[in-house]
């Protein structure tokens, strides 16, 4: 995955970072944490601006939330706990996680945006509970627009300033990157293998 995301950023600029980070919101587990920094590299070797490649970054991510955003309108909390309830052990989400998410949520909308922007993982999903509790849309663009940049430009100095290690960190993180994915494939088996069977409220 590194050469094919190296060779994308090298070969489509900025179109490709916002591409792929765009799909990282849509369809994980393409990882931020892969995407930015390898922008940075590409940035310091003088082929990119860095501060367009985190423009293009927060752009293609902030496309990705809006669509799980609305999505989670389209959905309303009924209808997700109908789906959880049918299909949960798919969706490793149980009705009492759900309930827990969405009381946390309403108390916390603004805050929780921000933060979920930067915890990988919940960076996708965030943008669902802001939907379907209906939180203002400006007031959702707002705080997903810091977070997002936030966490684009930290990954992406972070390869910026690493790019004289550029041939010492290739070497070592695609395999890294393939062991990632492998494990969030495990993770994810296990919690549908453990997930109970008792029915829930």
């Amino acid at each position: 995955m590194f050469d094919w995301i190296t060779g994308l950023v090298e070969s489509s600029g900025y179109l490709g970072i916002a591409f792929l980070m765009f799909a990282e919101n849509v369809f994980p587990p393409i990882p931020s944490e892969l995407i930015m920094p390898l922008a940075g590299f590409t940035a310091a070797r003088g082929k990119l601006s860095l501060p367009l490649a985190v423009l293009a970054g927060a752009l293609g991510s902030l496309a990705g939330a809006t669509i799980w955003y609305y999505v989670g309108q389209l959905l309303g909390y009924d209808h997700l706990r109908a789906a959880s309830a049918r299909y949960g052990r798919w969706m490793t989400v149980s009705l009492d996680d759900l309930d827990r998410a969405q009381a946390f949520f309403l108390r916390h909308s603004g805050k929780a945006v921000f933060l979920g922007r930067l915890i990988p993982a919940i960076r996708t999903l965030i943008s669902i509970p802001a939907g379907i509790v209906r939180m203002p849309f400006v007031s959702f663009l707002a705080y997903s627009t810091i977070g997002t940049t936030l966490w684009t430009l930290l990954l992406a100095a972070a390869g910026y300033m690493l790019e004289a290690q550029y041939e010492l960190v290739e070497a070592w993180l695609n395999p890294v990157t393939n062991v990632i994915l492998a494990a969030i494939l495990v993770l994810y088996v296990y919690r549908v293998a453990t997930f109970p069977n008792a029915p829930q409220h």
